[in-house]
Order: structure tokens, then C-alpha cells, then sequence
């Protein structure tokens, strides 16, 4: 018994019976066989020098993470309480001057507004009006 079995297609495949059909066509080949095998290796040999000279970079390397702490360690509950009342009542405050700001703004388009001619008080009463009809808008798509 053999100590590989051959199975399908490979129980007709002789090796030797291959190398013998290869010296065979060489032999006929006559004074042209080593022109037509260095013709023959010519791409393989192309592909290979290919391959070779082929340069591949992998991935960079991963960015370098530096945290920034802008609290001190070990904090009390307190303190950090008083720290975000802190922080709201600036925001707050921030958000006062931007009101007044607008609003000023705003005085400055209405006298514009009344020097051009422009019937202000119903262009002002339009915008109240969208801006209700925006929040119950807004109001019904929340619920």
C-alpha cells in the first residue's frame, strides 16, 4: 500500500512520466531550446523583478495622547459646586450683554427702518407673529 493515495484528477498525474515528456520536448527542440527556455523565464523573471523592487510602507505610527487636566485632583463635592455656579453665573451674565447687544442692533434697524420709509411696526408684528407659530410649531413636535 502506498503511503500517500492519489484522489480525482491526481490519480492520473505521473511525475516522472511529466519530467520524461519535458526532456523529450527539449531534446526536439534542437539548436533553439535555450532561446526558447530564457524566452520563457523572461516573464517570470520580470514579474519577480518587479516584486522585488516594490516598496511598501505600513500604517504611521499612532498619534501621541497628552491629557490636560483643567481641574485639580481630589476636588470636594462643595468646591465643585461652587465651581459650576460660578461658571453658570458667567454664562448668564455673557448672555445678557449678547441680548443687549442684539437688541441694540435691532433699535438700529427700526430707526433705519423709519428713515427709509419702511412701515416698522408692521414688519414687527409679522416677525412676532412667525416667531409664535415657530415655538407652537416647535412646542407640538417635542410632545
Amino acid at each position: 500500500m502506498a503511503l500517500f493515495q492519489r484522489s480525482g484528477m491526481w490519480r492520473d498525474v505521473s511525475p516522472g512520466g511529466a519530467i520524461g515528456d519535458f526532456i523529450t520536448v527539449f531534446r526536439q527542440a534542437g539548436r533553439n531550446r535555450w532561446r526558447i527556455a530564457g524566452l520563457a523565464l523572461l516573464p517570470p523573471l520580470g514579474i519577480f523583478w518587479t516584486f522585488a523592487h516594490e516598496e511598501v510602507r505600513g500604517n504611521p505610527p499612532g498619534p501621541v495622547v497628552t491629557y490636560i487636566t483643567s481641574f485639580r485632583p481630589g476636588r470636594s463635592d462643595a468646591e465643585i459646586v461652587a465651581s459650576n455656579v460660578a461658571n453658570q453665573r458667567y454664562k448668564e451674565q455673557l448672555a445678557a450683554e449678547q441680548a443687549k447687544r442684539e437688541e441694540d442692533v435691532r433699535q438700529v434697524y427700526v430707526k433705519i427702518g423709519r428713515l427709509s420709509g419702511m412701515d416698522v411696526d408692521a414688519i414687527e408684528r409679522k416677525a412676532k407673529a412667525e416667531r409664535a407659530a415657530q415655538q407652537a410649531q416647535a412646542a407640538g413636535a417635542g410632545q
